[in-house]
């Protein structure tokens, strides 16, 4: 059989092969073990591998290149329109080997160790701020149900618990309370240190990588949003240029369009959630700041601010940035501001 396509519909144990040749005809299905799999496609001769960008496949992508293969990532929303009838591993398989002979398909560059290494420590990071927001706004609502209205800010509580749970002040809570509530700073307090040792290890990384260090010079992307576009993109060579990266980031806008008729609707919302929302937050501290600076880049954002909304003025120059962040990635150089 001379193979020249294999599509792998990747699970947890169980891994569906759909074999095809060079006129993309179906010659071989196998259903094989996980520890099967790599002693499988090792027997098979150096052809193109595609499965869908999903959980495990940046590993196995590695896995199958080291056996000289050629593999190819393809996000699941362009393989489903391919599945015929009822689904099954089976058809997953096949509409992924039909997908990938799609003269116009896109295909997804899958991550390096490093780059995996990197999202594993912002996505741990950011398990702990979302830890540390529920306890907060958890301890909110519990003492308000005592008459005790704590401010906002995460400075606040951490100033106002101690004064609560002390056993010598008489606040009106009990004893049972007071020890729970000392618990939970203690908690609030472990948490603190946790994403403090993650953004000193951030901070590290950022500090030797160039690529990070290039990506910071633009106005409103600082370590985490650095670090995600690199965990995210790597060199960047997966785009073609930045509005290809914007556009897959979700940063442009919804289209429903027909005939002469030109429908934009929000922002598409697609790609990383986690690195759009970084680069919006950096966006907004950019523009919240614009006010009377004698740029042309702070002219352009306050006149879009006053014209469209501080909202749209932030996601407009999220989009810009991308684009820039993308142009530097490709092109090796460094950021210059407008002159």
């Amino acid at each position: 059989m001379n193979i020249t396509l294999v599509g792998i519909d990747v699970a947890k144990t169980v891994f569906q092969l759909c074999c095809a040749n060079e006129h993309g005809k179906i010659i071989a299905r196998k259903r094989l073990q996980r520890a099967q799999l790599l002693q499988k496609i090792s027997q098979i001769l150096p052809c193109t591998i595609v499965m869908e960008a999903c959980g495990s496949a940046n590993y196995w992508a590695r896995e199958f290149e080291q056996l000289g293969h050629t593999v190819k990532l393809i996000a699941p929303q362009y393989v489903k329109p391919f599945v015929k009838g009822n689904k099954n591993d089976y058809r997953d398989a096949e509409a992924i080997v039909e997908a990938a002979q799609r003269p116009h398909m896109r295909f997804v560059t899958h991550k390096t160790v490093e780059q995996q290494d990197l999202q594993s420590l912002l996505r741990i990071r950011e398990m702990y701020v979302t830890m540390r927001t529920r306890a907060t706004n958890q301890l909110r609502g519990l003492l308000a149900e005592y008459g005790h209205a704590i401010p906002q800010g995460l400075a606040t509580l951490r100033k106002v618990l101690p004064k609560l749970y002390d056993r010598e002040v008489i606040n009106g809570l009990s004893v049972q309370l007071k020890a729970l509530l000392e618990q939970q700073y203690n908690t609030l307090l472990q948490l603190d240190q946790e994403i403090a040792v993650c953004d000193n290890k951030l901070k590290a990384f950022v500090k030797k990588d160039d690529r990070c260090e290039r990506l910071m010079e633009i106005p409103g992307i600082g370590v985490i949003s650095a670090a995600a576009l690199v965990a995210l993109v790597g060199t960047g060579a997966g785009f073609k240029n930045g509005r290809h990266f914007a556009a897959y980031l979700g940063l442009v806008p919804k289209q429903h369009s027909s005939g002469n008729t030109q429908k934009l609707l929000g922002i598409s919302k697609r790609g990383d959630e986690f690195a759009r929302r970084m680069l919006i937050h950096g966006a907004r501290s950019v523009v919240i700041r614009s006010k009377n600076k004698p740029s042309i880049r702070s002219t352009w954002v306050e006149r879009l601010r006053n014209e469209k909304g501080i909202n749209r003025a932030c996601v407009a120059l999220a989009n810009k940035n991308a684009r820039i962040a993308m142009a530097i990635l490709l092109s090796g150089e460094r950021y210059q501001e407008a002159a």
